[in-house]
């Protein structure tokens, strides 16, 4: 792997990076389906796998238990809390879990997208959900920075995300011209709004994707790789910016990210050599040179190496694909 040297690259301090958003690009999230439920009495609910989807979900009115499969502990949530479940997970809400749930598809079988459902009469709980399909069979890899379960506890200081989770209300309540179109909005606002609040609560000494952006030295590495991800960078280069000896850093960068970081690199690479290769009419040489990769022989081992499969099988999986309607 060797820097292009025709590539010009601006210092990370000289430009505006933002990690979250680079994901969020490459994941390509399209809210399908949004619906909010008002529950009454003594309810459960559950709902089945959501196929690889995203969920957010709100609390407007009320309180609820939230339990995800494969994750130990229900949760409970209050009014004005937010979760986020990225994996897609089955997953069950109600005013008491030990109850025999009933399943989602009977309650929301008369609904349509955008409505809502009232279950037992109303009045005691309201949540508002919505569902993002996500582009891209690099799309398992980026959920994996995030936790089955997000669970974002309402705040004084989120009033964007509050109004947010109000205005889709008032659209799922109201019928409008054009509501399908701000409730689609107002979902991607709550998604980024939400994974906002998970990253400023993330520990700065705990473990994954959020708690590194956390945390000051190496969430400055993670931005100087995005920032310039054809660069050659040494393990050096990254301690400088993270200013930590080599040493501190590897094992910090490790133990924090899963990952070292010259794996990381090779990896968001990777990630950005799929988008385009799925994305763009670019060949295969062009894309690797992009990437400051000096052969495409180079570029294609690591390509297999990292996304399971060369890029030229990418290439023509993609050209015999049936066309999205």
């Amino acid at each position: 792997m060797l820097e292009n040297p025709d590539y010009i690259i601006q210092s990370p301090k000289e430009s505006i990076v933002d990690p979250l958003s680079d994901v969020l690009s490459l994941m390509k999230p399209r809210s399908y389906l949004s619906a909010g439920v008002d529950a009454g009495g003594d309810w459960c609910i559950q709902f089945p796998d959501q196929q690889q989807c995203l969920k957010t979900g709100a609390v407007v009115v009320g309180q609820c238990w939230l339990w995800v499969e494969g994750v130990p502990d229900a949760v409970k949530l209050e009014t004005g809390d937010c979760f986020l479940l990225p994996h897609g997970r089955p997953f069950r809400l109600g005013s008491d879990l030990a109850l025999s749930p009933v399943a989602a598809t009977d309650v929301f079988s008369g609904s349509r997208n955008g409505g809502i459902t009232s279950h037992q009469g109303g009045g005691d709980c309201f949540v508002v959900s919505s569902r993002f399909a996500v582009e891209g069979d690099e799309s398992g890899l980026l959920q994996g920075i995030l936790p089955p379960l997000v669970h974002i506890r309402q705040s004084a200081d989120r009033g964007a995300l509050r109004w947010s989770i109000e205005a889709m209300m008032r659209e799922l309540r109201e019928e409008q011209p054009g509501s399908l179109l701000v409730i689609g909005h107002l979902a991607h606002m709550i998604l980024v709004q939400a994974l906002r609040a998970h990253l400023s609560e993330s520990p700065k000494s705990g473990v994954g994707w959020f708690s590194a952006l956390a945390d000051k030295q190496v969430g400055a590495a993670i931005r100087a790789i995005h920032a310039k991800p054809a660069h050659r960078w040494t393990l050096r280069e990254l301690a400088d910016c993270a200013d930590v000896s080599r040493s501190t850093f590897a094992l910090k960068f490790k133990e924090t990210v899963g990952t070292t970081p010259i794996q990381y690199l090779t990896r968001w690479r990777m990630l950005l050599a799929s988008d385009r290769l799925s994305n763009s009419k670019d060949s295969i040489a062009t894309v690797a040179f992009s990437l400051g990769y000096e052969s495409e022989s180079a570029f294609s081992t690591a390509f297999k190496r990292v996304m399971g499969s060369s890029p030229r099988l990418r290439v023509r999986n993609i050209k015999s694909a049936p066309a999205r309607t």
